[in-house]
């Protein structure tokens, strides 16, 4: 055989080789790309056509739980003198548009960091009480209310988000979204009922609940008893989100940008619906 054709031959059965190979691999990758994946599909059959933004924009007198000032911005480096600019943040975990880890209320639970990925993209649930929370500021998500809306939707989707809708969100820049008592010492604003979160808690999959207030429990909570039976069982919340009156009642993505800050109890989270 001549040396160009055994050089050839050579060639072809490299080839064939690394054809086999790499079909192996691939068929390898598929396997266990498959076995990875959730057993449900991420998004329904139809894709999403929009995103809607549920972040209130965070500025440095944006409203408290505790009424004073949390976040706090410093310019370091300014264009016009250092060609780019750049600012310190000092900001306290629970401010604006943002995650309650487990942590938060519990003495070994998951901080924000390890909040699993999968957790943060889930089916949106959107639970409308406007109407009540409009003739009482006080109003609260319950049990019935998840049975309404269940009535007229079919059962929570597995791996539900649950947001409670009260209409909160529009008072954001006035002292409505705080809505103190004369006396300064009582807070009105709508929250979870504890039995509504004990509802939830019987439902493994649903991963958190969502408010488009200060806090999970209603403003006149004594004793936080929604943050105190939701998060020390491992499931997240969302506090302060915005928008939600743009959603439909199911069929919207949330999609949780939380940050990964190592033992964070929560932190500011860029959130999204995907529609």
């Amino acid at each position: 055989m001549c040396h160009h054709c055994v050089i050839e031959s050579v060639k072809s059965g490299m080839l064939s080789r690394r054809s086999l190979f790499k079909g192996a691999i691939t068929a390898a990758g598929a396997a266990a790309l498959a076995s990875a994946l959730p057993p449900r599909p991420l998004f329904a059959a139809e894709p999403p056509h929009k995103a809607e933004d549920l972040t209130h924009e965070l500025w440095e007198q944006f409203p408290t739980y505790f009424g004073g000032q949390q976040l706090f911005i410093e310019q370091k480096f300014s264009h016009a003198k250092d060609t780019f600019n750049l600012n310190e943040w000092r900001v306290s975990e629970h401010t604006g548009t943002h995650i309650d880890a487990p942590l938060h209320f519990s003495a070994d639970g998951k901080s924000v960091a390890e909040l699993p990925v999968e957790d943060l993209i889930a089916p949106l649930v959107v639970v409308d009480i406007r109407t009540k929370a409009a003739d009482n500021p006080d109003a609260q998500l319950t049990p019935d209310d998840i049975k309404a809306w269940e009535a007229a939707n079919g059962e929570l989707p597995e791996g539900a988000v649950v947001a409670l809708l009260s209409g909160w969100g529009a008072h954001v820049a006035t002292e409505k979204f705080r809505n103190v008592s004369a006396d300064g010492k009582t807070l009105h604003f709508p929250g979870f009922h504890v039995e509504t979160a004990q509802l939830l808690l019987e439902k493994p999959t649903v991963k958190a609940i969502t408010v488009d207030t200060l806090s999970l429990d209603h403003g006149p909570s004594p004793d936080f008893a929604v943050h105190n039976t939701w998060l020390p069982a491992g499931r997240y919340g969302i506090e302060g989100v915005a928008n939600l009156d743009k959603l439909p009642a199911k069929g919207a993505t949330i999609v949780v940008g939380a940050p990964k800050v190592r033992g964070g109890t929560g932190g500011p989270a860029r959130v999204f619906a995907l529609v």
